[in-house]
């Protein structure tokens, strides 16, 4: 008996070998390609079976490094150019590419690696050019940046693009608009150098472009974006001295901006809304100018700058209200002017359902002071309105007084929550469970750590 169980165990062990090709194949396509060329060894089924995977991943972290990055350079482009010879002519899905650009004389190969990647049909495209200091030799290192021939997409499939650290070597002026791209659906652009007029003959040439990425791109000074099919935005980190971008976009519904200013925002039906500037005062008009376009937001992560609604009403009118709003991310501190924010906030989110809380930066000086005089003109008592609250959670709970204040208001107000969660900040490395407070008819007791 035990013989026949000994065999039958040995008889359900399945080798690698004994799954489907399509199977490895997919399996394959999530490993760097330099690691599924190296399952030839495996056996004689694997030998030829990376030739054919639908994803390619080049990474230049990754590659063995020789005594100098030029070196190195070379030997990592004489393996993609063999790679992309022996590879099979079956179609790509994603042509993944990370290299340290730090020599003009291959802005060639990469072209040829680009053209490859769009006559192979490939829909998903992620470039990046920027590597990181502790690879960056400096008497090698050469500040030109790879132009990103963006001509090379026309009658291709990529839906999905990405660049990084790069330039646009765009088409004559207008080209993008006359070429049109209509199979881009997302795009996103992180250090990449743009001016307002290219920006604009991108939105213009990309006519099915749903998502757009702008991180890091210097030299934009008043933009536009317009676009009937845009649903999902993200604008960060935009440095020019008292500029912005213009939205004109009736199909947008989630915004996200960090560091960033909008100048206005027309025809949209926002319904998700990221907004975060630094806690600096000159940053407060912007922080109130976004936040004005959010009236229809049922999903809402924002500073704690409401006291300023309180003050001068310059959110918006006096019937301002986040009639629609459900679910609130709120990064704040716990001072007598953030409670005030937090309670103005509320009375103008009748329909809350859902709220965290989460620390926010340090704030400046300038700032504190500026605050310290506001909060003297306020004598009366602080008063949460929650009448839909039913969930509610504190992040990097602390447990200072402050804190443990804001709960016991929060515990004294009329609500229909039943369950607070606070979850426990580090403490000198050390994880702290969650504590759980949860209402039954008598009153919130503590019940258990999660």
């Amino acid at each position: 008996m035990e013989s026949e169980q000994t065999g039958m165990a040995e008889a359900s062990i399945v080798s690698l070998n004994d799954f489907p090709e399509e199977v490895l194949l997919h399996t394959l396509s999530f490993l760097p390609t330099s690691d599924a060329i190296q399952t030839t060894l495996l056996s004689r089924k694997w030998r030829y079976l990376w030739s054919s995977i639908n994803s390619l991943d080049f990474s230049n972290d990754l590659f063995p490094r020789y005594d100098s990055p030029s070196q190195t350079l070379r030997s990592f482009a004489d393996f993609i150019n063999r790679t992309l010879i022996l590879r099979s002519h079956s179609p790509l899905l994603k042509f993944r590419l990370q290299l340290f650009f730090g020599e003009n004389r291959y802005a060639s190969h990469v072209d040829s690696w680009v053209r490859y990647a769009v006559a192979h049909r490939a829909i998903d495209m992620d470039l990046s050019f920027f590597m990181g200091s502790d690879f960056i030799d400096l008497d090698f290192y050469n500040p030109s940046r790879y132009g990103f021939p963006f001509s090379a997409l026309r009658n291709g499939c990529v839906g999905v693009l990405k660049l990084t650290h790069c330039y646009l070597s765009m088409p004559p002026a207008g080209g993008v608009s006359v070429a049109r791209f209509p199979s881009l659906r997302s795009l996103c652009l992180d250090r990449v150098p743009l001016t307002d007029a290219m920006l604009l003959d991108l939105m213009l040439g990309c006519v099915n472009l749903e998502a757009l990425f702008l991180l890091d791109c210097n030299g934009l000074k008043n933009a536009y974006i317009c676009s009937s099919r845009l649903k999902e935005l993200t604008l960060q980190n935009f440095t020019s001295q008292g500029a912005s971008v213009d939205i004109s976009a009736p199909n947008l519904r989630s915004l996200s901006t960090l560091f960033f200013e909008v100048g206005c925002i027309m025809d949209s039906s926002l319904s998700r809304a990221d907004v975060y500037f630094m806690y600096k005062l000159e940053d407060c008009s912007h922080w109130s100018k976004v936040v004005s376009f959010l009236s229809n937001a049922q999903h809402l992560t924002v500073q704690n700058w409401w006291f300023k609604f309180l003050v001068r009403r310059d959110v918006s009118s006096g019937s301002f209200l986040l009639q629609s709003l459900k679910y609130l991310e709120l990064r704040t501190g716990y001072s007598k002017l953030d409670l005030l924010g937090i309670a103005a906030l509320l009375e103008i989110s009748p329909n809350l359902e859902t709220m965290i809380l989460d620390e926010i930066l340090k704030v400046d000086e300038e700032t504190l002071e500026e605050s310290n005089e506001e909060s003297e003109k306020f004598v009366t008592p602080i008063k949460f309105s929650l009448p839909s609250l039913r969930q509610f959670k504190m992040k990097h709970f602390k447990a200072t007084q402050s804190e443990k204040d804001f709960v016991m208001l929060l515990l004294q107000s009329e609500v229909v929550i039943e369950k607070i969660v606070l979850i426990c900040a580090d403490v000198a490395g050390t994880y702290i469970p969650p504590l759980v407070l949860v209402k039954p008819p008598r009153g919130f007791q503590i019940t258990r750590s999660l």
